[in-house]
């Protein structure tokens, strides 16, 4: 069920939905900006994304199609590689702080949800909400694939004989879009977000 039939059947949950995804993309998004700031480059910081404010960060766009069709993006964090102190490592390392923090907070709220006896049921749906949508998040962002925050590691770490695949990746295609759904829907869902899910709440996947 998309999001905005949720509003309708059942307006709570819709509610803990929606509040759990735009701090996950609002977190996500404030990390890359810190990290391009840390390293050197102000660039996120001067266009007013240095801040887990979630209107910062939505992408009209993309925040329709996330109530529309259930699949959505918040709006890239820009950062000038030839700004930052480690030019090598840099684009890596801004690109890995959105998925990390996305793991990082994961585990503080799923522990929290596995330790803690919360007297509310409400909070407790919004906490495993909020955890498996950064589990996903993460995942998702790890794919070595353009826009991704993953290209970035992988062309950080791919050497110079292979310029080629950067090339062709830069290039898109079709068959990337195609690669990213069938990896998340047959190895992410599965055999990443679920476990880790479970691992971390001490509690099977309920929705």
């Amino acid at each position: 069920m998309m999001l905005l039939q949720l509003l309708f059947v059942n307006p709570t949950l819709f509610l803990i939905i929606t509040v759990a995804i735009l701090l996950a993309i609002s977190i996500h998004e404030y990390s890359h900006a810190w990290a391009a700031y840390f390293l050197g480059d102000p660039t996120a910081k001067y266009q007013g994304r240095l801040t887990i404010n979630p209107l910062a960060h939505l992408d009209p766009f993309g925040t329709l199609l996330l109530f529309i069709v259930g699949v959505g993006w918040g709006k890239p964090v820009p950062f000038n590689p030839y700004n930052l102190r480690n030019q090598k490592w840099g684009p890596a390392l801004v690109g890995l702080a959105g998925p990390s923090s996305n793991f990082f907070v994961a585990l503080i709220v799923g522990l929290s949800v596995r330790f803690l006896k919360l007297p509310n049921p409400a909070l407790i749906y919004f906490f495993a909400y909020f955890v498996w949508i950064n589990i996903i998040l993460g995942t998702f962002n790890l794919i070595p694939v353009p826009p991704l925050d993953g290209s970035h590691i992988l062309f950080t770490i791919l050497p110079p004989s292979l310029e080629n695949i950067k090339t062709s990746l830069l290039r898109g295609s079709p068959l990337l879009i195609i690669f990213v759904i069938s990896f998340m829907l047959f190895i992410g869902f599965p055999f990443i977000c679920e476990p880790l899910f479970t691992l971390i709440t001490g509690m099977p996947l309920l929705f």
